[in-house]
């Protein structure tokens, strides 16, 4: 190293200014600083982050460009992002799933808040982040993950393992491949228990980072089944805002806390309709009234004559109540809208079908959301 060259140390104490926020504590500290070559006054370095979904990394990125580059003899910074996802337990653990870092499980306590809908564009978000993932639709009575991504028909089997189809770069494997559309799936518990063993441990998922588990409805045979059966990470809880969906999801909560399962967080789904109109001639400031179920609906107009409203479908504040019941973090909240609807049914979701809408990015949001949340639980 030549004279008037910045050291290494000066370079590592700039770096220790960046504080991770979920993990409190700098990346220095954390072993996040990689690679760390000084050439002359060129620096540069890599930042392997513990997940690629991770909210801040073009702020840290930005962030260690500024701090090195103020350290004297420093003439150019170059920081490459990486990211190692951190597994939950040991892979090779006995009653670890082969390759699999994190399995997490999307719950809801009842039928119809969308559950299955959030699991496939969140794990489509998390796959957009560069991770590699995998969606198991466990619910075996109702499969819908098929039709969602616009799959048919059966698996290939090799040797004796079972091949996941693969789209949109996810690998999925799902009971509906199995079985005829229209033919029901009537099982008692033990055979349930050996489906979702097989789905588990006979299905060649290879390495992934994240393997998301579609759950049926409600704290049955299912819940407990993969909750024994595998190193479950953590689960997800979807809600509506609603009271009765509340009530239900509490339930829920408790079942995975009885089977030492932690809550990772809760999505609400369904979180208001925006209406967007115009009214022709009003001049901007003008106040508008409308009237809903729940009462008087006030907004005002915009440049042009444009107004915006959001109407609460189903009601508001349900997901605060549980997270402050629970003490349990909100991961997101996905508005109502027909893009999602009409992208389930076609078989491709908003996530790929709008990548830069709106929606797409609330589930982006929320899938940030998660994986920080599962590298704080797992490095904790």
């Amino acid at each position: 190293m030549t004279t008037g060259t910045p050291e290494q140390a000066a370079i590592l104490d700039a770096l220790k200014g960046i504080q991770d926020p979920d993990l409190g504590k700098d990346i220095v500290t954390l072993g996040f600083v990689k690679n760390l070559v000084i050439d002359g006054g060129n620096v540069r370095f890599v930042i392997e982050l513990t997940t690629p979904a991770c909210p801040v990394k073009e702020e840290f990125k930005n962030q260690a460009r500024e701090l090195v580059g103020a350290v004297p003899g420093v003439t150019s910074v170059e920081v490459e992002m990486a990211s190692n996802v951190v597994a939950s337990n040991p892979l090779l653990a006995k009653d670890a799933v082969p390759g699999l870092k994190n399995i997490l499980a999307v719950s809801s306590g009842k039928g119809g808040v969308g559950k299955s809908t959030v699991a496939v564009n969140l794990a489509l978000a998390l796959s957009q982040t560069g991770a590699t993932v995998g969606l198991l639709d466990a619910d075996v009575y109702g499969p819908n993950v098929p039709l969602m991504l616009g799959l048919s028909g059966q698996p290939q089997v090799q040797g004796q393992r079972i091949l996941p189809f693969e789209v949109h770069g996810l690998k999925v494997m799902s009971m509906g491949f199995m079985v005829k559309e229209d033919q029901p799936v009537i099982w008692r518990g033990p055979m349930l228990h050996g489906a979702i063993r097989q789905f588990l441990f006979d299905v060649e998922w290879g390495e992934l980072d994240y393997l998301v588990v579609d759950l049926p409805p409600g704290t049955g045979d299912a819940q407990l089944s993969l909750a024994q059966q595998s190193q479950l990470m953590g689960a997800i809880v979807v809600t509506t805002p609603q009271d009765v969906s509340v009530l239900d999801v509490k339930k829920a909560i408790n079942m995975f806390r009885q089977v030492n399962v932690p809550v990772l967080g809760i999505v609400e789904n369904m979180a208001g309709l925006t209406l967007t109109g115009n009214v022709h001639g009003a001049a901007a400031g003008t106040r508008v009234e409308m009237f809903g179920p729940d009462g008087p609906i006030t907004t005002e107009i915009g440049d042009g004559g444009r107004f915006e409203v959001v109407l609460d479908v189903f009601g508001k504040g349900g997901g605060d109540k549980i997270a402050e019941q629970f003490e349990i973090p909100i991961l997101g909240r996905i508005p109502l809208d027909p893009s999602v609807r009409s992208g389930g049914d076609t078989g491709k979701p908003v996530t790929v079908a709008a990548p830069d809408g709106p929606i797409a990015a609330c589930f982006r949001s929320v899938a940030g959301q998660l994986a920080a949340r599962v590298s704080t639980v797992n490095m904790s």
